[in-house]
């Protein structure tokens, strides 16, 4: 999908704000900033609705949503949290190919871009795997570090930020 420039650079800080976009070079951001497409909701709409199959994911541009989860020993929805300006959601389902965890909502009207599931695999998901290997292999060379178990290992390498 096109784009204006003023576009890019937004939805660049916007990923520069997201977790999991933190791996990639400025290339594949790129790639994935490409890949992404706008979808407007307005108050009420559900975005994710816990219990359906994922597709893509969501970056939040302007706007805030709701998070919620009907606990299996309950009826009504528990609110989790908000998301806002620069936060992503509805990972989990891509990641683990699970049906979605929870319902997000809009609070008002909302600007999103959503990202495929075949972007988000070849880009994000391998650029994710081989940030964590290089930190991993660091952190193996490291003494203080070396009784640690791979798990935690790899828990560690996922915080490490250059």
């Amino acid at each position: 999908m096109e784009k204006s420039i003023d576009v890019r650079v937004a939805l660049r800080k916007k990923l520069d704000m997201a977790f999991m976009f933190s791996a990639l070079d400025e290339n594949e951001k790129g790639v994935v900033i490409d890949a992404m497409s706008e979808v407007k909701a307005n108050t009420g709409d559900f975005v994710i609705k816990q219990g359906d199959q994922g597709d893509c994911l969501y970056v939040v541009d302007q706007g805030t949503l709701t998070c919620t989860k009907v606990f299996p020993d309950k009826t009504d929805p528990t609110y989790l949290r908000k998301y806002t300006s620069g936060e992503a959601f509805g990972e989990l389902s891509l990641l683990y190919n699970a049906p979605r965890a929870a319902s997000i909502t809009a609070d008002g009207p909302c600007t999103l871009w959503k990202l495929d599931r075949e972007t988000f695999n070849h880009i994000v998901k391998d650029a994710a795997c081989r940030k964590r290997e290089k930190y991993e292999n660091f952190l193996k060379q490291v003494s203080v570090f070396s009784t640690m178990e791979p798990y935690e290992r790899a828990k560690l390498a996922d915080a490490f930020k250059e």
